[in-house]
C-alpha cells in the first residue's frame, strides 16, 4: 500500500512540478524581476499566514480523520478555520510591516486564505488515502496558476494581480475536490471543542508558522537589504529547486504519515518502527539522487528554464539550496513524525525555533557580506542545524529508527551517480537543453544500476514482486 499510495502521489506531483517549471519558464520571461519579485514575496508571506490559519487542525485531521473509524472532525475544522480567517486584517498589517505595498499585501492575504482552505481540503482527502482525488486537485491547481498567470501577463503584468490570479487557482482546486472532502459536513461552532483543538494545536501551529517564517526569511532579507528585483532573481532559482526536489519527498511522506498513524493504532510500536525504517530509506533513496543530480546540472537548468535576467543569480544559489533540501526533507518529512506520533507538539516549537534563529542570524550576516549567494549558504546552514536538533529531540519523543547501514548504501549510490554525471558534463559540448536530457538519462541509468547492485530500498524484491504480478495479470488475460 505504501508504494501504491506514494506512486500515485509522486505521479501527481511530478506532473505538478512540470507545470510549476513551465510557470517559472513563462513568468520569468513575461514579468520583470521587480514584479516577479513582488509576486514571490507575496507568495512567501501568504505561505506563512496560511500555515497559521490552517495549522491548528493538521494533527486533528491526521490523528482523527485518518483513523477512518466514523469520527467526523470536518465540522470542527471548517468552523475553526472560518474563525481564524477573522485575523485577516492583522495579517494585512503584518504584510505592510514587512515591506509589501498596500495592493500586494491585500492580494497576499487573499491568497493565504485560499491556500489554507486548499491545504485543509487536501489533508482531509489525503488522510483517507484518496490519492487519485488528491492527484486531480493538485494538477488543477498547477494548471490554473499557469493559465491564469499567462492571462494576467498579457492584460497587465503586475505582481499583485499575479497573486490574485494564484488565489483564484487555489479556489478552483478546492472546488474540484470539495465533494470528496466536505460533502455532508455540518458546520457547528462548538466552543468547547474548538477550545480543545486550540489548546492541542497551539504548539504545532506556532512551530509550523515559525518554520514557514524561516523558509522565507532570506527572501525578505534580500528584499530589504538589496531590493525586490534581486529577491525575485534569487527566489526564482530557489522555487525552481523546491518545486523540482520537494515534490517527490512530499509524495512519499503523504503516503507513509497516515499509514504510520494507522499501524501505530492497530499493530503497535514494533510494526511501526519497521514501517518507519522502510520509509526513511525510501525517502532518502528518492531525495538524495534528485538533489545531488540537480546540484550538478543546475547551471544548465537555469539557462533552460529561467529568463535571461534571472540566470546568473540562480545558477550561484541553486546547487547550495539543492543540498540544503536533503536536510530539510529528512527533518520535516521524517523526523517530525516522531513528534506527531508521541503527541509532544512542543518539540515542533523547539526545533523550529532553532531553525529560524539560525536562518535569521546567518541570513543577516551572509546576505550583508555576500549578497544573494550568502542567502543560499545561510539556508544550508540553518537546515543542517535544524536536522541535528530534530534528531536529538526525537530521542525524547518517539525514537524513530535510523538504519545507518541501509542509508549509507543509499549515500554511496547517490555519490556514484553524481560523479558519473559530473564527469560526463565536463566533456559535453552541446546546448543546455540537450545536456540536461543526456545528463538526466545517464544519472537515472547509473542510479538504477547502483540501486540493483546495492539493493537500495529492497529494489530487487520489489521488482521481482512487480514482475510476478505482471505475469499473473498477463496470464489471466490470456486465459480469459
Amino acid at each position: 500500500m505504501l508504494i501504491g499510495q506514494a506512486s500515485i502521489n509522486l505521479s501527481a506531483n511530478i506532473l505538478s512540478a512540470v507545470l510549476g517549471l513551465l510557470s517559472v519558464f513563462v513568468f520569468t520571461r513575461l514579468f520583470s524581476p521587480h514584479d516577479y519579485g513582488i509576486y514571490l514575496l507575496g507568495v512567501g508571506f501568504a505561505s506563512v499566514i496560511s500555515v497559521f490559519l490552517a495549522g491548528w487542525f493538521r494533527n486533528l485531521i491526521l490523528n482523527g480523520h485518518a483513523r477512518n473509524d466514523g469520527t467526523d472532525v470536518r465540522g470542527v475544522v471548517i468552523s475553526g478555520y472560518l474563525i481564524c480567517c477573522l485575523a485577516a486584517p492583522i495579517a494585512y498589517g503584518l504584510g505592510r510591516l514587512v515591506g509589501l505595498d498596500a495592493s500586494a499585501a491585500l492580494a497576499a492575504v487573499v491568497l493565504s486564505v485560499a491556500i489554507g482552505l486548499y491545504e485543509l481540503t487536501q489533508d482531509l482527502v489525503r488522510a483517507r488515502l484518496m490519492a487519485l482525488t488528491v492527484m486531480k486537485a493538485t494538477l488543477v491547481r498547477a494548471a490554473s496558476v499557469l493559465g491564469l498567470g499567462v492571462v494576467i501577463a498579457f492584460l497587465s503584468p503586475a505582481g499583485f494581480l499575479l497573486l490574485l490570479s494564484s488565489a483564484l487557482a487555489y479556489v478552483i482546486a478546492v472546488l474540484v475536490q470539495s465533494r470528496a472532502a466536505w460533502r455532508g459536513t455540518v458546520v457547528a461552532f462548538d466552543g468547547a471543542g474548538l477550545a480543545a483543538v486550540a489548546r492541542q494545536g497551539l504548539p504545532l501551529t506556532l512551530s509550523l508558522t515559525l518554520l514557514a517564517v524561516s523558509s522565507v526569511t532570506d527572501r525578505f532579507m534580500i528584499a530589504n537589504l538589496v531590493g525586490a528585483a534581486d529577491a525575485g532573481r534569487y527566489v526564482a532559482g530557489l522555487d525552481l529547486v523546491r518545486q523540482t526536489l520537494m515534490m517527490p519527498a512530499m509524495s512519499a511522506a503523504a503516503a507513509f504519515f497516515p499509514l504510520a498513524v494507522q499501524i501505530h493504532a492497530k499493530q503497535g510500536n514494533a510494526a511501526l518502527r519497521s514501517h518507519l525504517a522502510e520509509c526513511v530509506e525510501l525517502l532518502l533513496s528518492i531525495t538524495l539522487p534528485a538533489c545531488l543530480g540537480f546540484a550538478v546540472i543546475s547551471s544548465h537548468v537555469a539557462n533552460v528554464v529561467l529568463g535571461a535576467d534571472f540566470r546568473e543569480v540562480a545558477a550561484q544559489a541553486m546547487p547550495i539550496v539543492a543540498i540544503a533540501v536533503i536536510f530539510q526533507v529528512l527533518t520535516q518529512q521524517y523526523l517530525h513524525a516522531s513528534f506527531l506520533l508521541s503527541g509532544r507538539n512542543s518539540l515542533y516549537l523547539i526545533n523550529t525555533a532553532s531553525i529560524i534563529a539560525a536562518n535569521v542570524i546567518l541570513s543577516y550576516v551572509l546576505v550583508s557580506s555576500h549578497g544573494t549567494a550568502g542567502a543560499a549558504w545561510a539556508r544550508l546552514g540553518a537546515d543542517v542545524i535544524g536536522f541535528v536538533c530534530a534528531l536529538i529531540l526525537s530521542r525524547w519523543a518517539f525514537p524513530v529508527p535510523m538504519p545507518l547501514g541501509r542509508l549509507a548504501l543509499t549515500l554511496i549510490a547517490g555519490l556514484v551517480m553524481a560523479l558519473a554525471v559530473g564527469t560526463l558534463d565536463r566533456s559535453l559540448h552541446v546546448s543546455d537543453l540537450t545536456a540536461c536530457v543526456i545528463l538526466v538519462c545517464v544519472g537515472l541509468a547509473s542510479y538504477v544500476a547502483m540501486c540493483w547492485l546495492l539493493d537500495i530500498s529492497r529494489t530487487r524484491r520489489r521488482l521481482k514482486l512487480g514482475l510476478a504480478f505482471f505475469r499473473t495479470k498477463l496470464a489471466s488475460i490470456n486465459i480469459g
